[in-house]
């Protein structure tokens, strides 16, 4: 930069990209930045000589009207007015587009989540990753990545053996098996393999009868609940598939001549203690047949073999040896351990008049996806699963989210882009048309809205890099709380006779870029957008 070089310092101390917020106080300015407190020492100067020079070389330039050193060194800038105006111009320029990057570019991703058991409806657990999990999806897309989205169906093994047990008894009238699963479905699909197999219960092999159509018929139930809550997937995966392929056999004797594998007590064991895990892991018992990480290992290496760079993992909260696990699994494969990432996410408790809500009339035990849908909706189901961090658990208020009030998130951003969509409508039967004198836009008001609506490229790429799709769904409900401000403070439309000047014309322009953000980060939710409410 000119401005170090002209005092024979190297300009290259400078970082090539600097990070800027916006302060909590409207007085520091519309945006900040500690750039010359990080830099000076490289430099070799005082961090405030520093920003007085930086400050000396900003004022004003087309963009920035004002800039002011605070305390050791920190800067606090404020736009042109003229500059605020460009970014509601990048806005209806860029339209459904605004807020995507290309930070993962040429990235494929495997989004693996829910992932339920084929022996019973999705429960809230369940319905939380179906909600977070496509709208990370959308989120990576949005920086560039292709995003693959898989569903593991867990189609092998004593989970399937106890679900077939219990249709069986189902289908004789018997009780449910002690081990085994109760609730109204499991009579409902007895019952439908009875019909389509009149002679299931007779049959020489009817526990292979009743686990074709009954796991069938389970997978159908899962797929259709989750297409109705929005969430599609690119790939069904049959671990049971892994086994009659031969892929785990073949992947166990890929790792046995991997140091990350030792042999103990008649046993194979694999180290994973080395990437945080509480203990090693059992590949192959001692009896010499696969433990079930091994089939986790196999699916690894399928998905490695199909191109993916990044393979992430979106389990429950039972699951959290599972970091350690794979990302030893994917060091003994002679893989990058950061080509695997999971993702662990807390419990959800639903709750109404103050009390929890507990039982489900069709699962018997357990809140299921339908039941949550049934009650407040998909749109207040998936935005209020998608709020939250994953990293803690979630209490459910069923009363707050079926509010039509501003108590209520999703009504309250969804009621924000109702009332501008409204707005808009309202303008053209005026013949009042947006207008670009947004230079005009100076009151405090017009600002934060401006500067909120610039910050959504930013929270979409924080979204990506951190896989935490509630930081949309906090910033929609600020944006939310910036335009009601604003607009009980700048009156839009003119009153009455009132002649339309072109600051009603501008304020117009702003409410369509601020629509915009809205209708964009609602569908990143997987939210709708509604025009009217």
């Amino acid at each position: 930069m000119d401005v170090l070089s002209a005092r024979g310092l190297d300009p290259t101390a400078l970082p090539t990209a600097v990070t800027i917020e916006r302060p909590r106080n409207p007085e520091h300015g519309d945006y900040a930045t500690n750039v010359a407190l990080q830099t000076a020492k490289k430099v070799g100067v005082t961090s405030r000589d520093l920003a007085g020079w930086l400050a000396d070389a900003l004022t004003g330039t087309d963009a920035i009207s004002s800039v002011e050193v605070a305390g050791p060194g920190f800067l606090n800038l404020r736009l042109a007015a003229d500059a605020q105006g460009e970014i509601v111009r990048d806005v209806l320029k860029a339209g459904a587009a605004y807020g995507r990057g290309d930070v993962l570019t040429g990235t494929r991703v495997n989004l693996e989540f829910v992932s339920a058991n084929p022996t019973g409806p999705i429960h809230l657990g369940g319905t939380r990753w179906a909600a977070v999990g496509d709208a990370l999806g959308r989120i990576l897309e949005a920086n560039g990545a292709e995003v693959t989205r898989e569903y593991y169906f867990n189609d092998a093994g004593a989970q399937i053996d106890r679900f077939v047990r219990s249709l069986i008894a189902a289908a004789k009238g018997e009780p449910a098996p002690e081990d085994g699963y109760a609730g109204g479905y499991i009579g409902d699909i007895a019952a439908e393999v009875l019909r389509q197999e009149p002679g299931a219960l007779t049959s020489d092999d009817s526990h292979e009868v009743f686990r074709r159509i009954g796991v069938g018929l389970m997978f159908e139930e899962i797929k259709k609940a989750l297409h109705d809550f929005g969430t599609d997937f690119d790939v069904f995966f049959h671990e049971d598939s892994l086994h009659k392929s031969g892929a785990v056999a073949k992947a166990v004797e890929q790792l046995k001549g991997s140091d990350s594998l030792y042999f103990e007590n008649g046993a194979w064991w694999l180290r994973s203690t080395e990437f945080g895990d509480d203990k090693d892991r059992v590949v192959i018992k001692s009896d010499g047949e696969p433990a079930y990480i091994a089939g986790d290992i196999a699916y690894l290496v399928d998905k490695r073999s199909r191109g993916f760079d990044l393979c992430i993992y979106m389990l429950g909260a039972d699951h959290h040896g599972y970091i350690g696990r794979l990302k030893a699994a994917a060091a003994a494969l002679g893989d990058d351990p950061d080509s695997v990432e999971v993702l662990i996410g807390q419990m959800v408790n639903l709750v109404s008049d103050g009390k929890p809500v507990r039982m489900s009339k069709r699962a018997g035990t357990v809140i299921t996806m339908e039941d949550l849908v049934d009650a407040v909706g998909v749109d207040a189901a998936r935005y209020a699963m998608s709020r939250s961090s994953v990293d803690s658990s979630l209490d459910l208020d069923l009363d707050l989210l079926r509010k039509h009030s501003n108590d209520n998130p999703v009504f309250y951003v969804q009621y924000a882009h109702s009332r501008l969509a409204s707005l808009l409508r309202n303008a053209a039967d005026l013949g009042v048309t947006p207008g670009d004198a947004l230079d005009l836009l100076t009151h405090d008001r017009e600002g934060d809205l401006i500067r909120t609506v610039g910050e959504f490229p930013r929270v979409v790429g924080t979204a990506g890099e951190l896989r935490e799709p509630h930081r949309v769904a906090r910033y929609l409900e600020e944006l939310a709380g910036t335009y009601h401000r604003f607009y009980e403070a700048c009156r839009v439309l003119p009153r009455g006779d009132e002649e339309t000047t072109e600051l009603h014309r501008a304020r117009l322009q702003l409410c369509a870029a601020t629509r915009q953000v809205f209708a964009n980060g609602l569908a990143l939710l997987g939210v709708t957008a509604p025009e009217r409410m």
